[in-house]
């Protein structure tokens, strides 16, 4: 009788080690809660997880304890080995160092000298026996965890964990559940499949917190009976639904709640480049009583809410003759690019770039094709 998914994920448990857990660029509450979820409850069955994802986390999942093995790229994931073969002539010493911008290897042979055909050049194997993918349809929604390390998705085998019917199908497992509101919900069932004693306070609490933010706090189609029973075995287990929904929920002062309201209402989206964008005016400002500084706040929404998103900008008049562009972006590269094109000035994290014009429209156009060019 063949194994269902869920018990292909406990033997692969089992037989692993150093897991590799990958989120997606802008992570959901979902992918965090879930991934965090899975990295404390891995760590109490004496496993060793590492997380991956290629982007900033917001402050707003703060409240959770943050794993300590957390990586914004992969390095070191596998060794380059120099074999010397020695049944002719063994190696009497070894020493190393740095020279000219160079590592010099030198090597001391038993007898006579070294022949070139001895050695060889191999790579060895991934250190992570297993890579856990959570909240993911696609490979390509890692980024550049995935672009840059295609070889270790190849070699390593993949355990595919998601909600959604668009779902590629693309590991070795997948234990994609359309029926369930989030990944953490699946998990919930998975580790009581699994270990039940492993669920503690902690990880208990990762988990509501992934339902609750795919959710949004029960109130959207995709909860469930179910949704609301597991929420109900977590809390149970330790886990505080009122200071989860305080934390993710967090109210923002009246105006910064107006602004937002505005520039959700002039959103624009590129698919090509990845960029969400708005424009506030000068009335915007006014109506809602808000200032420019308040614009950090609202890049650090449109991030949480757009996770296809890459690059975020928001267009304003500083004065009714001129314009500034302010655009966040957690992709050093892109930055770089960007920063390059059109200068400017960075301030908080934030690239601000002036221009005297006046028509938000006009040269968020500008702006937003120079960009995709860019990229």
């Amino acid at each position: 009788m063949s194994l269902t998914p869920q018990e292909q994920f406990k033997k692969f448990l089992e037989s692993s080690k150093d897991i590799l857990i990958l989120i997606p660029e802008n992570p959901s509450a979902d992918a965090v809660g879930s991934a965090w979820a899975l990295y404390f409850f891995l760590q109490n069955k004496k496993l060793v997880p590492t997380i991956a994802f290629s982007n900033n986390l917001s402050q707003k999942y703060s409240f959770l304890p943050k794993p300590e093995r957390i990586l914004s790229e992969i390095s070191g994931a596998r060794d380059f080995v120099l074999s010397f073969d020695i049944s002719r002539n063994k190696i009497t010493g070894l020493r190393s160092e740095e020279k000219d911008g160079k590592f010099v290897i030198y090597l001391t042979p038993e007898k006579g000298t070294i022949d070139p055909r001895d050695f060889s050049f191999i790579l060895a194997k991934f250190k992570y026996d297993l890579i856990i993918a959570l909240d993911s349809p696609d490979l390509e929604k890692l980024g550049k965890i995935y672009t840059e390390n295609t070889d270790l998705f190849f070699e390593v085998p993949i355990v595919n964990i998601d909600h959604r019917s668009d779902n590629d199908n693309f590991g070795q497992i997948n234990l994609v559940d359309v029926t369930a509101s989030s990944c953490s919900e699946i998990l919930s069932g998975a580790f009581e499949s699994i270990d039940p004693l492993s669920i503690d306070k902690l990880v208990a609490t990762c988990l509501l917190s992934g339902i609750i933010g795919a959710t949004d706090s029960f109130q959207k189609k995709n909860t469930t009976p179910r949704s609301f029973s597991t929420a109900a075995i977590l809390m149970d287990k330790g886990a505080d639904q009122q200071e989860i929904v305080r934390w993710l929920y967090k109210t923002h002062p009246l105006h910064i709640l107006k602004l937002w309201g505005r520039a959700m209402a002039k959103l624009n989206w590129d698919p090509d480049s990845k960029l969400v964008w708005s424009e506030i005016s000068l009335e915007d400002f006014i109506q809602s009583r808000a200032n420019p500084a308040d614009l950090t706040l609202i890049l650090e929404k449109l991030q949480e809410s757009y996770s296809d998103g890459k690059i975020f900008m928001a267009i304003h008049n500083d004065t009714p003759a001129s314009s500034t562009a302010c655009i966040k972006t957690a992709d050093i590269e892109i930055a770089k690019k960007i920063y390059l094109a059109f200068g400017g000035e960075i301030r908080r994290g934030i690239l601000e770039i002036k221009f005297e014009k006046s028509n938000l429209t006009g040269v968020g156009k500008a702006v937003a094709e120079k960009i995709k060019n860019i990229v």
